[in-house]
């Protein structure tokens, strides 16, 4: 049976949502919605499906399996109620709603009309991830002691900062952690268990800007590891795309590193060894779009949930924990302290 999808929001990041959906034989998107005109009249010949102003109205008309929120977080809690329906699966944009009250608020209407909201926190789903994530998981290489990121971009420069691609960047009073930090508390905790306090030291280096752009976020985890996310959007990495992974990664545990490249490239240095091995086919089979293809996996992980009921990831009433582990670290950074994020495994 062929799944029908409805899209709601059509703006930049939506390209990639509508290429992910529109490639998988199981599914057909059967509406798009966005208050702006010429946007879904461009996605209604894009993809073959019905235009609508207003979500309501899309949904009515078209009955989906599958609704796919891509708007900004004000209008995530009315997206959300125009598209319950028992068994529906709703994919919606991160940062998730206006707060965490918000979140609970739509997540329990949700859950009472047998409704499934799917934050779409792709990240984790980034190949790279997945396949360091299942190295660890092996136990091979022991206890996982930290792990860090250094997020290096490029892109947060002079007074046309972001200006090009997402230009709400620059108003947002809340940036390096509310928007893309996000992605990577998200990620640290799906390898390493949920996050029992935080530590953060946060600043703007670009005055063209509202929100900070640079800083460090310390987070202490349920198993013992620590992570560690290293962020400076105005500083690029060794890459031919800074965008593929926008930074590098390392882990250490007990049986050695763990090193991913800004190429996609994974190696392993087993302990007391001079000798950085490759870990599996070292990005050669990559997809060439965003994230190497982290937003058609994450699509076809929610396609295989109502294809033959495999278990979801990243549903919303679980990821308030980030959501939590996020505002813990704004309060960090104006208290200058470890703040308790109560996450306790």
């Amino acid at each position: 049976m062929t799944l029908r999808v409805a899209i709601a929001g059509l703006g930049y990041f939506s390209r990639f949502h509508v290429a992910a959906w529109a490639g998988d034989a199981r599914v057909r998107i059967v509406g798009v919605c966005d208050t702006d005109a010429g946007r879904r009249e461009a996605a209604a010949v894009e993809t073959g499906a019905q235009g609508f102003a207003g979500a309501g109205d899309m949904v009515a008309a078209t009955a989906p399996d599958i609704v796919d929120i891509i708007a900004p977080p004000p209008a995530h809690a009315e997206l959300i109620r125009a598209s319950l329906g028992r068994g529906r699966p709703i994919v919606c944009q991160k940062p998730f709603c206006t707060s965490i009250e918000e979140a609970q608020a739509v997540i329990a209407e949700a859950e009472a009309a047998g409704a499934r909201i799917v934050v779409h926190e792709n990240f984790r789903f980034q190949p790279w991830y997945r396949r360091m994530k299942a190295l660890l998981d092996t136990g091979d290489l022991g206890a996982v002691y930290q792990a860090r990121f250094a997020l290096r971009p490029g892109d947060g420069r002079g007074p046309d900062a972001y200006l090009d691609r997402q230009p709400a960047f620059q108003a947002m009073p809340r940036l390096l952690i509310h928007e893309t930090g996000v992605h990577f508390i998200d990620t640290f905790r799906w390898m390493l268990g949920d996050v029992t306090r935080v530590f953060a030291d946060l600043r703007r280096l670009n005055p063209a800007i509202a929100g900070e752009d640079a800083g460090l976020l310390l987070m202490e985890h349920a198993g013992g590891a620590r992570s560690q996310f290293d962020g400076n959007r105005l500083v690029d990495h060794d890459a031919d795309n800074l965008r593929l992974t926008m930074g590098e990664m390392e882990i250490e545990t007990e049986g050695g590193v763990l090193r991913l490249n800004g190429r996609g490239q994974i190696t392993l240095r087993a302990f007391g060894s001079t000798d950085a091995l490759p870990v599996g086919e070292n990005g050669v089979s990559y997809p060439t779009t965003f994230g190497g293809g982290c937003v058609a996996f994450l699509i076809g992980h929610v396609i295989d949930h109502l294809d033959h009921g495999a278990p979801l990831e990243n549903e919303a009433a679980d990821y308030i924990h980030v959501m939590q582990v996020a505002e813990a670290a704004y309060a960090s950074a104006r208290e200058g302290r470890w703040i308790d994020t109560g996450g306790h495994g």
